[in-house]
């Protein structure tokens, strides 16, 4: 039966989340059961085209996104892909009316990672960001809406904002190994070699302004997923507050994290509040 392949791909999807990060599976998790599944679904889909650019050293990358893409589209022409990963998000772009300009938007800016290495305007960094993260919100409110083009269009603003900010906490957090591993400098203007205070501050007063955006957005988000994204909010500006306590020389040397006991108590703090009604 076709079912146990489709519950099997949206299974895989699901511990591609677990194993890739265990901050998002949490989040994800606080969402309504009903919407789970799709989201797994997505963000299979990102994770593993994000690491074919990012993980895959030794093969090549290009041909292999690009056969990523091929066979995506295979599975969106058949209805089925025999790529369980493939398979989950296929249905989830059906079933949610998620459109193909956000998809293309998003394997665009992954091709980027490719051959380019900074960004050298804002008018690059905007694009890439939009690409690289602001679509994944945008398909993840569609989840979130049902495929109503009516909410979708209302919270669209805000979705980008927050998918934003979380791009770029990852961007300032990961500054070490996308430096001196991947040999990128996502930040226009900002010479990595000689980073200090002045920059980091700039940077993290922008996502402070895209975080205070994106929360309208949550308060207005349907029942099913407003805690969810709540508990997700919640962490990384736990994150982006503990990088900016972090000294500059030490962001750029070692990895930031939050630890395992710090997301436990977050989550705690996040459900009192949103049971207290304050979001």
């Amino acid at each position: 039966m076709k079912k146990i392949f489709d519950d099997v791909s949206f299974k895989c999807s699901k511990l591609v989340t677990k194993n890739y990060s265990t901050s998002f599976s949490l989040a994800v998790y606080m969402l309504s059961p009903s919407i789970r599944d799709a989201i797994y679904g997505v963000y299979g889909f990102v994770r593993f085209a994000d690491e074919i650019v990012d993980s895959f050293h030794g093969y090549d990358k290009e041909d292999l996104i690009n056969d990523f893409e091929k066979e995506y589209y295979k599975g969106i022409d058949r209805g089925i892909s025999l790529n369980p990963i493939l398979n989950s998000f296929q249905q989830t772009v059906k079933k949610y009316n998620i459109s193909d300009d956000l998809v293309q938007a998003f394997l665009k800016s992954m091709k980027l990672d490719l051959i380019k290495s900074d960004y050298n305007s804002k008018e690059e960094y905007d694009a890439y960001i939009y690409g690289s993260a602001d679509v994944v919100g945008l398909m993840c409110l569609k989840v979130f809406v049902d495929g109503n083009d009516i909410k979708y269009k209302q919270l669209k603003s805000e979705a980008m904002r927050l998918g934003s900010a979380f791009q770029k906490v990852n961007f300032l957090r990961d500054l070490k190994d996308d430096n001196l591993i991947l040999n990128r400098n996502y930040f226009p203007g900002v010479d990595l070699n000689s980073f200090d205070e002045n920059a980091k501050r700039a940077i993290i007063k922008e996502i402070e302004e895209d975080f205070r955006v994106a929360y309208q957005g949550i308060l207005k988000l349907p029942i099913e997923a407003k805690f969810g994204v709540y508990t997700a909010f919640v962490y990384y500006k736990k994150l982006l507050k503990k990088l900016e306590n972090t000294p500059c020389h030490e962001i750029g040397n070692a990895r930031i994290r939050v630890s395992n006991y710090t997301k436990a108590g977050l989550l705690a703090q996040s459900f009192v509040t949103y049971k207290l009604r304050l979001v």
